[in-house]
């Protein structure tokens, strides 16, 4: 991976080109800041820089043995450690154990989350975790000698998920590390990790994304999407490339969810506010067919109805530089916004949450669809 396949994020990347550059490269720094904006990217891009046998003022050379080696992160001093699970009773597991997985989302997604990662390890419900086994594999690794003559390179995504006790026997190493040993974490939550490892590290700000440069990439990426809607997405991205590629990927089910809210929504109101009784046939039309879905399809709409109960209670505060909606939604949003205010926002919103958690638990979908819209007529005229 090079800094030309990084969106945006130019002041991180000189700054990092210039460490290098200048022979001042700390041997550990930690990369931290919001999710989707490049943080891993960045940390793999800076080791094929610092080991790149041709690199350029701006950019590892992508060409030399070292770079190839590094487009299919396989470069034997490139090391990873990430959360990962349990997978077999008789021992711990490494990271070694999950190794192709972890490089196979990293080359075919680039940026992912660590809902899709654990979806991608087969993981199902099970927690992730840096187990104390690690640290061993770690001080192993180190100890190798170097099969080149750069740096020998440990990424540790996702370091405030470490077992304590693996993070204790790191300090030593991370401390005081052998020559031409790096250290680079990658943290969203830097604020978890212990003090000692936190003061051992130079710490990178990895800031969010200028929606101009997103709706600029999205372009760049997908050639049918229009400038209004690149705009668009880009700012429900608030500053996530991540998140901007989601959206896109769901903009299809994102349009029927929107329809699906728009017509729960005016028929509670015609009921609850306007007293056309006829409009409860059409709830309960509605509440039929929903129920129809699969369950996991039920659960992102209220979970989109959540989101969008938010963004209407927020409209009403007249500060349009918070809200993240498209121009559909707004277009809604426009004469709805006014029926969500604060005598029924929290009472709708632990509607759709209890309604979301009943349909998890494979609670019977056509009696919690009904009994959601009861409630809402009731509490839309509030």
């Amino acid at each position: 991976m090079r800094f030309r396949d990084i969106i945006g994020q130019e002041q991180v990347k000189q700054q990092l080109r210039l460490s290098a550059i200048e022979n001042r490269v700390p041997h550990a720094q930690l990369f931290y800041g919001p999710k989707g904006v490049g943080k891993l990217q960045l940390a793999i891009a800076y080791a094929q820089y610092l080991a790149c046998e041709n690199r350029t003022q701006d950019d590892s050379c992508g060409k030399c043995p070292t770079c190839l080696q590094y487009s299919k992160l396989q470069h034997p001093d490139l090391h990873f450690v990430f959360p990962i699970y349990k997978e077999k009773s008789d021992r711990q597991s490494v990271c070694d154990d999950f190794i192709e997985r972890f490089r196979n989302i990293i080359l075919q997604k680039g940026y992912f989350s660590f809902d899709e990662w654990f979806d991608a390890a087969g993981a199902e419900n099970k927690q992730g975790m840096i187990y104390e086994a690690e640290s061993g594999e770690i001080l192993r690794k180190l100890s190798l000698k170097s099969f080149g003559n750069g740096y020998k390179t440990m990424i540790i995504w996702q370091p405030e998920k470490m077992h304590e006790a693996c993070a204790n026997k790191l300090l030593k190493i991370i401390e005081e590390p052998p020559e031409k040993t790096l250290f680079l974490l990658v943290s969203d939550e830097p604020e978890r990790l212990l003090p000692t490892i936190l003061s051992r590290t130079q710490q990178i700000k990895i800031p969010l994304l200028e929606e101009d440069t997103i709706a600029h990439a999205l372009r760049e990426k997908y050639e049918d999407i229009s400038i209004e809607d690149a705009i668009d997405y880009a700012h429900i991205a608030n500053g996530s490339w991540h998140r901007a590629l989601s959206i896109v990927q769901a903009s299809n089910t994102n349009q029927q969810n929107l329809e699906q809210f728009k017509q729960l929504m005016r028929a509670a109101w015609r009921v609850g506010v306007r007293r056309e009784y006829d409009a409860l046939i059409e709830l309960r039309t509605w509440s039929q067919k929903i129920a129809t879905l699969g369950r996991e399809q039920q659960k992102n709409f209220l979970q989109y109805a959540q989101n969008q109960i938010r963004e209407n209670y927020i409209r009403n505060l007249r500060e349009p530089e918070l809200n993240y909606q498209t121009r559909d939604e707004a277009d809604f949003s426009k004469n709805f916004a006014r029926f969500i205010n604060e005598r029924n926002v929290e009472d709708i919103m632990q509607q759709l949450d209890l309604a979301e958690r009943q349909i998890a638990q494979n609670a019977n979908s056509k009696i919690v669809w009904f009994d959601l819209c009861l409630q809402l007529i009731v509490l839309i005229k509030k």
